[in-house]
């Protein structure tokens, strides 16, 4: 039985972590299949995943292959019966799109020929960039439930709960991607009929104020005020489109479901895959947590699924990954945990040119990171690489391959196509070994928090759909992009993060604010919905702190005047002022316990203060204040109207100002560590340490200003991460602590691996307890024995204590 519960991923009752290595069995030989399960349960991998591409198994209407008739590799039902043998959890994509570099992504050609009215129509009516395709037409659909009964049977026959080891099964891949990249919202005559009756709708008899002379128009003249839409209902489109489009694939993603549930797939976790990170970072993949939402929590059973495609994990983007899933947590249902389906992994040689070449601990800390914040399942992506066969139909278009990736395919990832392990290999692998050791621990472990929280606005990401000759989209998109991540990501989620606070998110637009919750951080552009300054207003009002970081709230989305949080705190917007060429735009302090250096910045918000408001930073010529703290109610508001320097010293008086202190801190003086820590209800817990930079540090770790591990010292090697144990229950003992991470488990011994000069272990037990190497120092005081790991008694190898 698979169950999703309290933020776990349970079997059998029991929390699991799946580590999965994704296998793409139709880009290699059979006679290859058994080896490359052999490298993945080599990298410690207890689960596979793979697509299931329709455009190989039914590439003509009237061709149907899925045990390996045409092509020996298509054997989708003996790869499936393979991967049990080998007693391996198996992850199901089967589309219908699948992306994966596939031609048409995966879908067949003759979809396209036999229905055309599926392919979509874009802004003036221009064609569509991508193979995307109307998930609402009758034809696709039609066509989708086809390949669904075709690919679903032999599924349904290896669930789980049937025996087999089928235990989650994707809907789709990466749904709306296409429409946002290539800012092609589906605009057929379908699409078009659909959003005027959901206009209507909503909007009732206000809709003709809304749409002056569009909706009384027939169809024709309708659709071509909507494709290529005036000024004047420019605003409301954009929002409009936004929410209906997340409503389409919440339908669609349930049409899918339903199809799934009609050949017997039911009671394991349907999986929607989010998009969204791009060159490197994660400023964009909130997009994706927007236009999904809906379809993932609109009922039981689902799981969001991320993609990570991150290059090194170091101090540029750490940040992103945190906050990106705390986005993805704070639009989850209650029991929902987090996922990652696509885990970039491999050297980053994606372009076969030895560019955007990876450290082998990018893999190794990103996944740390992700066990830490509570993922659950992770899903290496791509962990063998193999080759697109040529199709038997003769395509014309050049190759005639499966994929556009020409012969080869997935030569970045950890295990070649040619079956070689890379030198990203050992390190990925390692790092598996280390969580899968204390995996069922780490199953039922949720990151311990600081009370404080970083603002979600999924509106704020909602500007996937721009008409292009649409000046007042152009100034409402732009404000929000300028101000929604950036600087407010790269000064203050990072500050935070290397001050030691460990926070969630919130989705502040669709639920209430929790009153655990002491003190929140607003990035703000000058667009906001007034039921949310509304609820910001009421927050604070009840003790709740607020820090804005941005622009000043003036108008809500449709560009009316909206100033309810200013109003409130007591200021109101006076001017922006931006730095150029000739103007050096510089910011001093003011009402600090000191005075902090004058900085550049490159935009400045400037306001006027009511008396009971407090300046804390104004421009240096002009003297007008763009950061304040007020009073409202028996909270507080400090707003940053501006670009500041990541002064930890600064933001630490800020934070402080905010009620927002850390309670897991360390010594180290030249920063670049990230920590947290997870816990369950038996009070075990694990501190999550990684040394983000090149250089080995030693340190200490504080809880609540007390020394943890009795003051010994932590080694932190250069980019290394660790999990320390703390109160950790073993079969035979329990561990107080430990200065060394678990390496491996067995009912009656514990070993750790070595990474400083000297570790310490505390244990307590009933038990007689032996170490190996000989040389390791042992002292005994009751039911208590203090391992002392020195690397020089220890000749350098790794500890095992044995429990007689």
């Amino acid at each position: 039985m698979i169950e999703i519960k309290e933020k776990k991923i349970l079997i059998d009752g029991e929390p699991v972590l799946l580590m999965c290595g994704e296998v793409h069995y139709y880009r290699l030989e059979r006679s290859d299949w058994q080896a490359r399960i052999d490298q993945l349960k080599l990298s410690g991998c207890n689960a596979i995943a793979t697509y299931i591409p329709w455009l190989c198994h039914q590439p003509e209407k009237d061709i149907i292959d899925i045990t390996g008739t045409t092509q020996p590799q298509l054997d989708i039902v003996g790869f499936l019966d393979l991967c049990q043998e080998n007693d391996l959890y198996l992850f199901v994509r089967p589309g219908p799109f699948i992306m994966a570099e596939m031609k048409n992504e995966g879908i067949p050609h003759w979809v396209y020929t036999d229905y055309p009215d599926a392919i979509p129509v874009g802004w003036d009516s221009n064609e569509v960039t991508t193979k995307t395709l109307d998930y609402l037409n009758p034809g696709f659909l039609k066509a989708a439930r086809e390949w669904y009964s075709i690919i679903l049977p032999p599924i349904q026959e290896r669930l789980y709960q049937n025996g087999g080891k089928v235990i989650a099964i994707q809907l789709d891949n990466e749904v709306g991607m296409l429409s946002w990249v290539s800012n092609t919202p589906d605009l057929t005559d379908l699409v078009l009929e659909d959003f005027t009756n959901w206009t209507k709708e909503r909007y009732g008899s206000t809709v003709n104020s809304r749409y002056p002379n569009v909706f009384s128009e027939d169809r024709d003249r309708r659709n071509e005020l909507l494709r290529s839409p005036a000024e004047e209902i420019a605003p409301f489109l954009l929002k409009d489109l936004g929410y209906y489009m997340r409503s389409r694939f919440a339908r669609y993603i349930s049409i899918l479901r339903g199809y799934c549930e009609e050949e017997g797939i039911k009671d394991i976790p349907f999986v929607v895959n989010i998009h969204g990170t791009g060159g490197g970072r994660g400023f964009t993949f909130p997009i994706g947590i927007s236009q999904l939402f809906e379809s993932y929590t609109q009922d039981e059973g689902y799981l969001s699924g991320s993609d990570i495609y991150f290059g090194d994990f170091n101090m540029d983007m750490f940040q992103d990954l945190y906050l990106i899933n705390g986005f993805m947590d704070a639009m989850h249902l209650p029991d929902q945990p987090l996922t990652s389906v696509e885990f970039n992994c491999g050297d980053g040689n994606f372009g076969s040119t030895f560019g955007g070449r990876m450290d082998p601990s990018a893999a190794d800390l990103k996944m740390r990171m992700c066990i830490a914040q509570g993922n659950r399942l992770i899903n290496y992506y791509l962990l063998t690489g193999g080759y697109n066969y040529r199709m038997d139909q003769t395509l014309n278009d050049g190759n005639d391959r499966i994929a556009f990736t020409g012969e080869r395919h997935g030569f970045a990832a950890p295990i070649s196509p040619e079956g070689e392990l890379n030198f990203t290999f050992p390190r990925m692998a390692e790092s598996i070994h280390r969580v899968m050791a204390v995996s069922d621990k780490l199953a039922g472990m949720n990151e311990e928090k600081d009370g404080a929280a970083f603002a979600f606005i999924p509106d704020y990401y909602m500007t996937e759909y721009r008409y292009p000759k649409s000046s007042k989209m152009k100034d409402i998109i732009e404000n929000i992009e300028q101000n929604r991540g950036g600087s407010a990501w790269e000064v203050v989620a990072r500050a935070m993060l290397l001050h030691g606070l460990r926070f969630g998110s919130v989705d502040i637009q669709h639920k209430e604010i929790n009153r655990e919750i002491k003190s929140l951080i607003v990035p703000s552009a000058k667009y906001m919905h007034s039921h949310i300054q509304e609820k910001l207003v009421s927050y604070m009002n009840k003790g709740g702190n607020v820090l804005l970081y941005g622009d000043l709230p003036q108008y809500d989305f449709e560009g009316n005047p909206c100033t309810i949080l200013a109003e409130a705190a007591g200021v109101s917007y006076k001017t922006t002022y931006r730095d150029s060429g000739d103007y050096y735009l510089s910011l001093e302090t003011s009402n600090f316990s000191k005075r902090y250096p004058e900085v550049r910045t490159h935009i400045a918000h400037t306001v006027d203060l009511k008396k009971h408001v407090t300046p804390l930073l104004r421009t240096y010529d002009t003297k007008e204040v763009c950061g304040f703290e007020s009073r409202v109610g028996d909270g507080k508001l400090i707003g940053i109207l501006t670009h500041y320097s990541c002064d930890l010293t600064f933001f630490k008086e800020i934070f402080e100002k905010l009620s927002i202190t850390p309670a897991l801190t360390h010594d180290y003086s030249y920063h670049g560590i990230f920590t947290t820590s997870v816990a369950n209800e038996n009070n075990e817990r694990f501190i999550h340490l990684m040394n983000l930079d090149g250089l080995k540090k030693n340190f200490h770790l504080f809880q609540n200003g007390q020394p943890l591990f009795e003051e010994n010292t932590v080694s932190l090697p250069s980019r290394t991460g660790l999990m320390l144990p703390v109160e950790i229950a073993l079969e035979k003992a329990v561990i107080s602590y430990s200065t060394a991470e678990i390496k491996h488990r067995e009912q009656d011994r514990v070993t750790f691996a070595l990474h400083g000069e000297e570790q310490v272990a505390v244990f307590q037990t009933e038990h007689e307890v032996l170490c190996e190497p000989s040389g390791v120092q042992v002292k005994k005081e009751g039911r208590r024995y203090t391992i002392i790991m020195n690397k020089y008694d220890c000749r350098g190898e790794d500890v095992t204590v044995t429990f007689a």
